[in-house]
């Protein structure tokens, strides 16, 4: 066969331009997400890993796809947010990231947006992040970063132990942003996908202050990751700060998310007043169920609170507070009239979810410790298998 120059010519523009195409795509997949870039370069025979890295997966952030930020809610939504739940959002609650790997350490290196540090709540529960290690349903806690107080940025230790295959979750901090964060593993470990979820289809909590984890100890022990363990499932937790209201901008970004399994409103806590109640509910959930007809949702009342009842013999027969009772009778009118035509919304009452004992079940009163957390989750467990079932 001859040489024909213009044969040369053409094949070599030809491979140019694929050349330049398969660059293009690969500056785009970095420009995609920043943290790439931004990976830490391997040191002290450690190679760093971002969570939205494959074969990693990234849970509780359902616009991370979009954003590339670690943020509850979308960075553009279509109607205006509450400041309150603007600035709530960039906190990481429920955000996860779980992998598999023969690793003998796990060192997170940690850049901040926010660290608040409260009277009335451990540091590691608001800006530390914590580890568990084994299969699913049956994972056990291994360790929680450890850094000065009020850091914006830390390197931390959270695994060290032998080296052999483990399923590896990580959990995000419950009242704190975070720019960054790299997970470091062994240079030579071998890194895989976590084992799939039991349902891939988000279990998606809306609600206060101790829907958000105040006041756990660490990450783990807020009751929407106790329940995304112990039914391996992933939970998404929209819980505000004292800014759980039930406003229509927030349930119109709620309905956005695709697929889920379930919603739960437990937004009772910040109503204060029947009449909110009464002026929320009902559109809350028809704005739901525009884009989820058949999605099960559950009304969840609030937990008792300490101040709710003294008397120690009468325990949980105590009657609540009139406030509470008129802003309950709003939200039992409102299921009532809305499940006589919508088989697919339950109602579960929060009175007993801490049981006879709940005074001795928060940090200050209202909000849980971890023993309260871990009342509410073997509560709620069995009602949403039930759920979910259905």
């Amino acid at each position: 066969m001859k040489f024909n120059p213009l044969n040369a010519l053409f094949g070599s523009v030809v491979a140019a331009l694929f050349c330049g195409i398969s660059l293009f795509a690969a500056e785009s997949a970095l420009d995609l997400d920043p943290n790439m870039k931004l990976k830490p370069e391997n040191t002290d025979g450690l190679k760093y890993l971002i969570p939205a890295e494959k074969p990693l997966r990234l849970s509780g952030f359902c616009w991370y796809d979009t954003d590339h930020v670690y943020r509850r809610l979308p960075l553009r939504p279509d109607g205006k947010l509450s400041r309150g739940v603007e600035l709530l959002a960039w906190n990481t609650a429920g955000g996860q990231v779980a992998f598999r790997s023969d690793t003998g350490r796990i060192v997170l290196k940690v850049k901040m947006r926010s660290n608040n540090v409260m009277y009335h709540m451990a540091q590691t529960g608001t800006a530390g992040f914590d580890l568990y290690a084994g299969p699913p349903g049956r994972q056990r806690f291994f360790g929680v970063t450890r850094f000065p107080a009020g850091a914006k940025e830390y390197t931390a230790r959270l695994f060290q132990g032998e080296r052999r295959m483990r399923d590896f979750t990580i959990n995000f901090p419950l009242y704190a942003g975070v720019d960054q964060v790299f997970i470091g593993v062994d240079a030579d470990a071998e890194v895989e996908a976590p084992p799939a979820w039991e349902d891939d289809r988000p279990i998606v909590i809306y609600g206060t202050s101790i829907t958000q984890g105040g006041c756990a100890s660490r990450p783990g022990m807020a009751y929407t990751n106790l329940l995304s363990r112990r039914l391996n499932r992933p939970v998404v937790n929209l819980g505000f700060s004292g800014n759980g209201k039930g406003e229509p901008e927030v349930a119109a970004e709620i309905a956005k998310i695709e697929n889920p399994a379930c919603f739960i409103l437990d937004y009772e806590a910040n109503v204060h007043q029947a009449k909110r109640m009464r002026n929320t509910l009902t559109p809350f959930i028809g704005i739901l169920r525009k884009n989820h007809p058949d999605v099960p949702i559950l009304i969840l009342s609030k937990v008792r609170y300490a101040y709710e009842g003294r008397d120690l013999e009468r325990g949980n027969d105590l009657p609540r507070p009139k406030s509470v009772q008129a802003i309950q009778a709003e939200e039992h009118a409102a299921f009532e009239k809305l499940s006589r035509e919508d088989a697919n919304l339950h109602f579960l009452s929060g009175d007993d979810l801490l049981g006879a004992d709940f005074d001795e079940c928060s940090v200050d009163g209202v909000h849980p410790t971890d023993l309260g957390f871990y009342r509410m989750a073997e509560k709620l467990e069995p009602a949403i298998r039930q759920l979910l079932r259905k």
